[in-house]
């Protein structure tokens, strides 16, 4: 698969990491494994390997808790199903494609959870030309990502599960237990059996609206990890960065990320996030999900802006006012929590000039 797309999949973009990991991985590896867990960790968060021209580094792709990371490939490894929970944007999924593509080799073979999911889209469906003139036989079967992780021996990522009705959530239930998937229209040859290497990698969010709960017999098949807002404003800055470079790369946007402008962001949403300004001042917390995701997401259209109709100078009048649009499209009430965050803490932040003070002056962009 080529690289030049718009989101290739993670075991493309990092084909030659992956590829050097392979080579160079004396670990021990669970059986299928494309990666022992040691070097599934190095993928994941970085760092140095040993090679024939010298150490080579391995760059870091997720930013958080290097415990959980741990964790999560330990609760892979002894076959158990892997939950990731926590607020929307906290890189849950990308934590998931990274396990996946470290692991197995795969992160696309992927069930999209919604109110519209049904049990075929999960398991299996069929190719009705081939029923209805071979009747019920492989060739006839179509493989859904659970059905091709059995098979194959491979993760089958489940995003939103929650997000799926109850009666499908359950569905998983006997294929996590018995490792195996019945197939009554196929008669004797029905039983597919997984092969080692399956299972199964859930996301959830916590805050979003019509959720349906998980029951409790679904639950215990898997490890639950709660994925946490990044707490670190520095941190916070370093991802906003680096993903905005990597949108503007993939957009065709040749222009240099201004790292103060990313900074300011990277504080607003920290700061509103969190309820505390950095002096300890408290101030209202919007009912908006104020996540790192947004954040680049407000920077990215920044920029966006700058390079096709500015002068390739962030602007942070049209900053503020996609930091508006982020914060108040779910709840009007959030804009006046947004308005007195600007009158108070920013306000202060500006009294000593430089970029805070032109950013306390698009308060009144703030209709």
């Amino acid at each position: 698969m080529e690289k030049n797309l718009i989101k290739p999949p993670v075991e493309v973009r990092y084909a030659d990491e992956l590829e050097l990991l392979a080579k160079y991985d004396n670990g021990k590896r669970p059986e299928n494994w494309k990666l022992s867990p040691k070097a599934v960790r190095t993928f994941i968060l970085g760092g140095k390997i040993k090679t024939d021209d010298g150490n080579v580094e391995i760059s870091r792709k997720f930013y958080g808790n290097d415990a959980l990371v741990e964790r999560c490939i330990i609760t892979l490894a002894g076959n158990r199903g892997l939950m990731l929970v926590g607020e929307p944007g906290t890189a849950k999924t990308m934590l998931s494609e990274l396990l996946s593509a470290g692991c197995c080799g795969v992160s696309t073979n992927t069930v999209q959870g919604t109110a519209g999911t049904t049990e075929d889209m999960i398991k299996y469906s069929w190719n009705y030309a081939l029923l209805l003139s071979k009747g019920p036989c492989r060739e006839a079967l179509v493989p859904s990502p659970l059905l091709v992780g059995m098979e194959k021996g491979i993760f089958a990522r489940f995003e939103e599960i929650t997000r799926t009705p109850a009666e499908i959530q359950d569905s998983l239930i006997s294929v996590m237990s018995d490792q195996i998937l019945n197939i009554p229209e196929l008669a004797d040859d029905g039983f597919v059996f997984a092969r080692p290497g399956f299972n199964i990698i859930g996301t959830a969010n916590t805050r979003d609206k019509g959720v349906n709960e998980m029951s409790g017999a679904l639950k215990r098949r898997f490890n639950f990890e709660t994925v946490e807002p990044v707490k670190d404003v520095r941190l916070e800055k370093q991802i906003i960065i680096r993903e905005a470079q990597n949108l503007a790369k993939a957009g065709h946007i040749d222009m240099p990320v201004d790292v103060d402008a990313a900074e300011l962001l990277a504080v607003t949403y920290h700061e509103l996030r969190e309820g505390v300004t950095d002096k300890g001042t408290r101030i209202d917390k919007p009912s908006a999900v104020m996540s790192t995701a947004e954040a680049v997401s407000v920077y990215y259209q920044t920029i966006s802006h700058a390079w096709y109709y500015g002068d390739g100078q962030v602007d942070l009048n049209v900053m503020t006012e996609n930091l508006l649009g982020a914060v108040c499209k779910e709840n009007k009430d959030d804009l006046e929590k947004l308005k007195s965050y600007f009158r108070t803490a920013v306000k202060e932040k500006g009294k000593v000039g430089g970029l805070w003070k032109k950013y306390s002056e698009t308060a009144k962009l703030l209709k």
